[in-house]
């Protein structure tokens, strides 16, 4: 068979390494949800999820298509492997679910659009656990905490939705073909389906992250003029100097509901 090319637009980079697969296996949770997984590339990961339980990829590449039917038939014949051939955000565009149940996302992201991906899975009230490989300074983004270096509205967002989050492990270029230029992370986000994310709040958020070291009132001003932003501070009682990563994420979801409250009004 001939050697499948990894394709630059699609952020291809094909996990090879089968000590990392297996740890991504050990680190799904034990429940009755569905798996859907993002971009199975050459089905090595896939390969091993439906050992354990019945999986609906989602695949943009024509070529890879051809290939997972084949590699795959007897799954997709038996109904433990469901194949679809569109592009992922177009999916959650047209259907809102990836899945008519509770499903849990476990998947190696393509780069480009992973943080995209991850936000649109928090959306997903259907989506329960998210177990994805990421650029590692994209896990730490969505993993960090107030006051870390690395806090930004994803850590935040993150807060919000879930129960629990955590880097399970990092993953070396070597364990790829072909070999990314950077340091991967497994990411693992457990979300609290009980909570919703409000869509406005990103927006939100990224305006109050606009300039991360400016203080967090002169981030505000392209949103509210200033004596709204006054008299927010003095309701909340916050003081002037603050920098927007020394905010908590419980103050900011109540920032934002009170903005969008007074434009409501």
């Amino acid at each position: 068979m001939e050697k499948i090319k990894a394709k630059k637009e699609f952020g291809q980079n094909f996990l090879k390494d089968s000590s990392i697969l297996d740890k991504i296996i050990q680190s799904m949770p034990h429940n009755n949800n569905h798996i859907v997984e993002i971009g199975p590339g050459l089905g090595d990961l896939t390969k091993n999820l439906v050992k354990y339980k019945d999986v609906t990829a989602y695949e943009v590449d024509t070529d890879l298509i051809g290939i997972l039917k084949s590699k795959f038939a007897s799954e997709i014949e038996s109904k433990k492997f469901t194949l679809k051939h569109i592009d992922v955000l177009r999916a959650w565009d047209e259907l809102k679910f990836l899945h008519d149940g509770k499903y849990d996302l476990i998947a190696n992201l393509p780069y480009y659009i992973a943080t995209n991906i991850i936000l649109r899975a928090f959306e997903d009230e259907l989506c329960e656990h998210i177990i994805v490989m990421v650029q590692k300074e994209v896990a730490q983004k969505f993993t960090a905490k107030v006051n870390d270096k690395e806090y930004s509205s994803l850590g935040i967002m993150t807060e919000l939705i879930s129960k629990e989050s955590k880097i399970l492990f990092d993953v070396p270029p070597t364990a790829f073909d072909p070999m990314p230029k950077v340091t991967s992370s497994v990411l693992y986000i457990k979300k609290d389906l009980s909570k919703k994310i409000d869509k406005d709040l990103n927006k939100f958020l990224k305006a109050c992250f606009v300039q991360p070291r400016k203080k967090l009132s002169k981030n505000l001003s392209s949103l509210l003029e200033k004596s709204k932003i006054l008299a927010l501070y003095e309701e909340l009682d916050l003081n002037d100097n603050l920098r927007p990563h020394e905010v908590s994420s419980s103050l900011y979801s109540q920032m934002h509901t009170k903005v969008k409250n007074g434009r409501d009004k």
